[in-house]
C-alpha cells in the first residue's frame, strides 16, 4: 500500500497538472472525468493523465492520498485542486487556465 502512494506522489510531483480520470481524455469512461479533462484542454496547455481504471491499486489507494473520496481528481503544481466541479468553476471564471500556466511555466513547457 505504500508503494502505490509512493507512487502517486511521484506522479503528482513530476507534472506540473495532471488528472486521475476514469477513462482517458479522448475515451472518458464518465461524465465528470469528461468534463473536467475538457476544462483542461480547453485551457490550450499540455496535462497528465492517469485511467484509475486501468490500476486498481491506484483506484483503491488515490482517495487516501489527499483524502479526496471521488474521481476525478486534478492536481495543478503538486497540490490537489478538486474535481469536476471545482475544475469547471475555475475554468469558467479563468484560474484554471492562469493556474495551469503558473504550474507549467516553472517546467519551461509551453502550450500545446
Amino acid at each position: 500500500m505504500d508503494e502505490v502512494l509512493e507512487v502517486i506522489r511521484q506522479q503528482v510531483e513530476s507534472n506540473p497538472v495532471v488528472i486521475y480520470m476514469k477513462g482517458t481524455p479522448d475515451m472518458p469512461r464518465c461524465g465528470f472525468s469528461q468534463r473536467a479533462s475538457q476544462a483542461l484542454a480547453a485551457t490550450g496547455f499540455p496535462f497528465a493523465y492517469v485511467n484509475v481504471l486501468e490500476d486498481p491499486a491506484i483506484f483503491d489507494n488515490l482517495p487516501r492520498y489527499a483524502d479526496w473520496p471521488t474521481f476525478p481528481q486534478i492536481y495543478i503544481n503538486g497540490e490537489l485542486i478538486g474535481g469536476c466541479d471545482i475544475t469547471l468553476e475555475l475554468y469558467q471564471n479563468g484560474e484554471l487556465k492562469q493556474l495551469m500556466e503558473a504550474a507549467i511555466s516553472k517546467t519551461g513547457a509551453s502550450p500545446t
